[in-house]
């Protein structure tokens, strides 16, 4: 199987989610074996590689850190190059987060679906595995890697909530990414709403770009606030469902979103990956905590000392 480019740039506005600033970026084609790197421009052009060693632990988005700079929140744009098979690219950006747009990977599909996807002359090297890995971080993830010829991921979430509760989610090789994975979108909890603006992060979270989940009927008071810090007046209680300005894409969506943010995760291997991977409660530290130790089992010589 050959290397994927982009066959022309593509370009995106929008909000950081957890920073609310504004943000440009560019996806530009890149040559075969040069990966996928962030450019930060408003840095001085300062690279940040995307890989493992990179990865820094954080419990709500993808963090990458090198060179004094910093990218967040680039799982979505990660993952809809890895659903889409683009090995190459490089991603200018003038703020530290990458736009949320609407929650989802589907505007960045879209645009790279119009641009197009282009073969390069090289050939893909893959990470595989001889022997069945598994991993557990001590926040009660588990991840089962197993020897396979093709691609396949399943997501299995379990959640105390009468609304969610345990859903999975599965893709394989060949299937459609662009309508199957890439439309889901990030949620979190309305009890979690709170706690995260106070910790000044979700700046940048609307209902149209987020499905906020609803266990039980919010305190008044509480409601009260978030209408107003979403900027949202007309906003009417629910006991028991979701919050969102477009209804659910699937009923297993939080499930699917789960999974689309592990395929962008798997970019931090840095080559694409050829085997089976089952993941269970899933979560963006965990994902990276997994896949550096799953890459440093395969590679015994990578060591961030030598970094």
């Amino acid at each position: 199987m050959k290397q994927h480019t982009l066959a022309k740039s593509c370009h995106f506005d929008g909000l950081g989610l957890h920073t609310g600033r504004p943000v440009h970026l560019d996806v530009q084609p890149a040559p075969p074996d040069f990966g996928i790197t962030f450019v930060r421009s408003d840095k001085g052009r300062r690279p940040v590689l995307v890989n493992f060693f990179n990865a820094t632990p954080s419990d709500r988005c993808t963090l990458l850190q090198e060179n004094e700079v910093e990218i967040l929140t680039c799982e979505h744009l990660l993952s809809a190059l890895v659903g889409l098979g683009i090995d190459n690219a490089s991603v200018i950006i003038d703020a530290p987060e990458v736009p949320i747009l609407d929650g989802s990977a589907l505007p960045y599909v879209k645009a790279f679906l119009a641009a197009g996807i282009k073969e390069q002359d090289a050939e893909r090297e893959y990470l595989t595995i001889d022997e069945p890995f598994e991993f557990e971080t001590e926040s009660g993830s588990r991840y089962l890697f197993e020897p396979s010829d093709h691609l396949e991921i399943e997501v299995e979430v379990d959640y105390p909530s009468k609304v969610v509760g345990r859903q999975k989610a599965v893709f394989r090789e060949g299937d459609d990414y662009a309508a199957e994975v890439a439309p889901c979108r990030t949620f979190c909890f309305f009890n979690e709403l709170q706690p995260l603006l106070e910790r000044g992060l979700i700046k940048g979270g609307a209902l149209d770009n987020a499905l906020v989940i609803v266990d039980e009927e919010p305190d008044e008071l509480a409601f009260e606030k978030i209408k107003d810090a979403f900027s949202q007046p007309d906003l009417e209680r629910i006991s028991e469902g979701y919050l969102s300005s477009c209804p659910l894409s699937f009923e297993n969506e939080v499930a699917r979103h789960k999974l689309l943010d592990l395929i962008g995760d798997l970019a931090l291997a840095a080559m694409p990956v050829k085997m089976r991977i089952r993941a269970f409660r899933p979560g963006h530290a965990s994902n990276a905590e997994a896949i550096t130790a799953l890459v440093s089992s395969t590679f015994p010589e990578f060591d961030d000392d030598e970094q």
